[in-house]
């Protein structure tokens, strides 16, 4: 083994940036890697700050990739579509990893700096309420945490105004199946989705003909697969939260581990569970 320092710049790599862009500038890094300001002197506050902060990044991408897909559906191109759908599950897949990193952290270590959180809380992330607002879990109610702020407000306000992703997907599927949508139920813009026999009849038609209606047939499974990843980060996000707080009232006013027990129950694309039954 040499002695010598191995120098990059010796194969070609570039090793001045004054007057060009480098690394840091085309991913801003000052400015990200500024954004961490713990209110505390406890050391796992930088955990918890960076869990959620690069929690939110993903979210973004994820938001990014389904308006994008729905797009897409509408467009009648499909192949985008299943890339970004498959996309969409791998980014669930880094937020359910990253569930393990923060349950590193004690309940002795979260004490130290949870009065620094005032009554900030996860449930009042507005992109993951968007999330769920495009893929047809729609609560009206909670636009409430948004008020302060006119223009997230505003955001979430436009997509209850318009066909969820999964509207779009059940238009495609009587469109198919029907050849018209006359049948088919109206879009629950500003309320949660609800069963449909009449969807999951389709559905039904679907899985018992996988060759005749391969295309829906993939995009249900690509569906499943999406919803179960989000599921599992919902109950990764359960267990966490009783690991670290136990059943103690959530910062937010939420009542903590109760509240998300309940969110387990919630379905977001019910006809597509209920037919594997009917098979």
């Amino acid at each position: 083994m040499s002695g010598q320092a191995y120098d990059p710049g010796s194969d070609g790599a570039k090793m001045a940036f004054a007057g060009a862009m480098s690394y840091g500038d085309y991913l801003h890094l000052g400015e990200v890697l500024g954004q961490q300001h713990p209110l505390s002197e406890a050391h796992d506050e930088m955990l918890f700050i960076i869990q959620h902060q690069t929690s939110e990044l993903w979210m973004k991408l994820a938001i990014h990739e389904l308006s994008a897909a729905r797009e897409s559906l509408c467009r009648g191109e499909t192949s985008a579509m299943f890339k970004m759908l498959a996309r969409v599950s791998r980014i669930f897949e880094q937020l359910n990893s990253a569930w393990d990193v923060l349950r590193t952290m004690t309940p002795a270590d979260y004490t130290h700096f949870r009065k620094s959180l005032g009554s900030s809380s996860g449930f009042q992330s507005y992109q993951y309420r968007m999330i769920e607002y495009v893929l047809g879990n729609r609560n009206a109610n909670m636009l409430k945490p948004h008020e302060h702020m006119p223009g997230v407000q505003a955001m979430l306000e436009a997509e209850l105004a318009r066909p969820s992703f999964y509207d779009e997907v059940i238009s495609l599927l009587f469109r198919t199946i029907d050849g018209n949508t006359e049948a088919m139920p109206k879009p629950q813009l500003d309320r949660p989705h609800e069963f449909s026999s009449a969807i999951q009849d389709r559905w039904q038609a679907v899985y018992q003909n996988t060759e005749t209606y391969w295309l829906l047939y993939e995009l249900g499974e690509k569906l499943v697969d999406l919803e179960d990843y989000f599921r599992r980060w919902r109950f990764n996000h359960v267990t966490t939260v009783e690991r670290v707080i136990g059943f103690k009232r959530g910062t937010g006013g939420t009542s903590g581990v109760q509240y998300l027990r309940r969110m387990l129950s919630v379905e977001l694309f019910p006809e597509l569970w209920s037919v594997r039954g009917e098979l």
